[in-house]
């Protein structure tokens, strides 16, 4: 079980470096350095636990092959896969994240690369318990269910009878899960091009100084009102990106083969309904999603042709889509004072869940600013045996204080489900994710706008709100059809190319932008840069997520007896249920399209407060 929430949000992508680059890490203070030590206190126990795992724990799983046919074995055989999978999540989390500390460290990727391949081991030594457990007729199974032994694996037992027609083989189940290491390869071919391979140009900013580009500088240099600078910034990064671009588009096409070789091998009708399906989301819940934002396209055409008022120009270009809209507003915010902010946001969630976060904040939780090499962006990944763990690119912006509370709510949500479920039921289903952190994001719109000084300082967090639904709700479906056309194309046996792929993308960005938005040869690269379209049908529960997010924070802040409480029974259930129901807990119903509509309607109406008090 590997916790790992990577964030795809704009602003999570925006922590960013200073202007003449990121720093060495042995010069960053210790408080602001995360302590892997809580997991491993040395790479020799991190090798003591490897060796545990192949020398004693594999081999006596493997007694338990062709056994489960009693109640006493299978009981077993799930407690000892619940130690190994603790086990080893406490590996590959240690492993990774000391990589990604520095990610040209070629001692640290080689830990990495064996953490890969362990993983590959232990799915295919792990990967016979499935298809025998459903070769037991399911009255066989619902007979454990109903007893005192299997009360923590009762779900378990209740998803895999649903998962029972596409179910291989015990031969079947263990070829595929010993393709797992291959399969990994896409992936790992573009993190290494994107991020250890690329090569990002030197260019003159907007005082005529010479900086590095680089992935995390990108999102600061588009802040800057000098828009020659902006489409310097913007081509440089894009340049590398178009330069491999076959490369990267054979890559993608791999990609998205193997999702759907997956998908036709386990029996389901397309990627689509496999990715939907293994993780029981009903498809509704998706096709409502992408009907909503294309029926509410206008109110995201108003906010572009706004921010062309706004800027003055003729048509906007990619690079005029970051630029604050309130340009006279400065907000430096060091990270002492964005600690303080997120104390005081998240109060309307209570005493314990302050607690929390203070400890979070106090201990060493958290690897704060971008240094050489450092994996960009930002997540937070937990283990069951460890407490979470957040890894930023703080740089002192508005948008690196709402990446915090962002990854903080992940790491409490982490934080509550380990606390109160068995392992069993620990894990964090991608579609229920995203909530916790998304919570926390409206709260502190909601504090930081109350607190504002000047209306001007209010329209400067609106914008950003609004930026942060747009990247949410808009961008990110407009990613998930571009998704579903690659994986149909492949399904209906066509071929991809890098020309097919700039033009469906091409066309797929003026659809959402809408006619005042330019397409140009950088815009059009852009798909090319999308980690997430490694994870297979991953973005579209951003959006999902953005929409319960926005229906549970409106309870919270409106007092409405039982929110909070109905909100913390939502952060403690794990997996412990289907994801919709798990989401129902927090009083939200996402079968129903009201919960998506309410959010674009919610959008459109910050647009319009926005126009309302810079043109009134």
């Amino acid at each position: 079980m590997i916790m790992l929430i990577k964030s795809g949000l704009v602003h999570s992508a925006d922590s960013v470096s200073t202007a003449t680059g990121p720093g060495a890490r042995a010069q960053i203070e210790e408080a602001f350095l995360w302590d892997l030590r809580t997991i491993y206190p040395s790479k020799e126990a991190w090798e003591e636990d490897i060796k545990r795992l192949r020398e004693e724990l594999l081999p006596r799983l493997e007694s338990f092959r062709g056994q489960l046919t009693t109640p006493e074995n299978v009981s077993a055989c799930l407690k000892l896969n619940d130690e190994i999978g603790m086990i080893f999540s406490n590996i590959y989390a240690w492993a990774n994240m000391t990589f990604h500390e520095n990610m040209a460290d070629n001692r640290a990727a080689e830990q990495s690369s064996r953490a890969d391949s362990l993983l590959a081991r232990v799915s295919a030594e792990t990967s016979f318990i499935r298809p025998e457990l459903l070769g037991q007729p399911a009255t066989v199974l619902r007979s454990y269910m109903d007893t005192a032994t299997f009360s923590d694996y009762r779900h378990l037992l209740e998803r895999l009878i649903l998962l029972q027609p596409h179910t291989l083989s015990v031969s079947e189940e263990e070829l595929l899960a010993r393709l797992g290491e291959f399969a990994a390869t896409p992936e790992d071919i573009f993190q290494k091009l994107s991020v250890s391979d690329m090569i990002y140009p030197t260019i003159l900013d907007d005082t005529g100084k010479e900086v590095r580009l680089s992935p995390g500088a990108l999102f600061r240099f588009l802040n800057s009102p000098d828009r020659d600078f902006r489409q310097r910034a913007y081509e440089g990064i894009s340049e590398g990106f178009r330069h491999s671009r076959n490369t990267l588009a054979a890559t993608l096409a791999a990609e998205v083969k193997k999702n759907c070789y997956y998908a036709q091998a386990r029996r389901y009708s397309s990627s689509l309904e496999a990715s939907l399906g293994s993780e029981f989301v009903p498809r509704g819940v998706y096709d409502n999603l992408i009907q909503a934002v294309n029926s509410q396209l206008s109110q995201l055409h108003r906010y572009v042709e706004l921010r062309r008022r706004i800027l003055d120009i003729n048509q906007v270009y990619i690079w005029d889509m970051y630029l604050p809209l309130i340009e006279d507003v400065t907000l430096e915010i060091p990270y002492s004072k964005a600690k303080q902010l997120l104390r005081d946001g998240v109060v309307p969630l209570g005493k314990d869940y302050q607690n929390v976060v203070e400890t979070a904040l106090t201990g060493r939780w958290i690897d704060v600013y971008e240094t050489e090499k450092k994996r960009v962006g930002a997540y937070a990944w937990g283990t069951y045996l460890s407490h979470p763990f957040l890894l930023l690119n703080y740089d002192g912006t508005a948008r690196d204080l709402i990446t915090l509370a962002h990854e903080m709510g992940h790491a409490l949500h982490f934080y509550y489900t380990f606390d109160k479920q068995p392992y069993v039921s620990s894990s964090i289903p991608i579609f229920t994710a995203e909530v916790a952190s998304t919570v926390n994001e409206f709260l502190m719109f909601d504090y930081l706008m109350k607190i504002s000084d000047t209306t001007r300082e209010k329209l400067y967090y609106l914008n950003i709100l609004i930026e942060n639904i747009r990247a949410s709700a808009f961008t990110q479906v407009m990613y998930a059809e571009f998704e579903q056309a690659l994986h149909e194309r492949i399904e209906a046996g066509q071929a991809l190319s890098a020309d097919s792929m700039e033009t469906l993308w091409s066309d797929i960005l003026q659809k959402y932008f809408g006619p005042c938005f330019a397409v140009e040869n950088s815009a059009k690269a852009w798909w090319s840069r999308i980690p997430h379209f490694y994870s297979n049908f991953y973005v579209y529960k951003y959006a999902t997520s953005l929409a319960a997010s926005h229906d549970i924070s409106r309870r919270i802040l409106a007092k409405e007896p039982g929110a909070v409480e109905n909100y913390r029974e939502f952060l403690s259930a794990g997996d412990s249920d289907f994801p919709v129901s798990v989401i129902a807990k927090a009083g939200v119903d996402m079968t129903a399209p009201t919960v998506v509509e309410n959010l674009l309607k919610y959008f459109g109406e910050l647009v319009a407060e926005l126009e309302r008090l810079l043109f009134r």
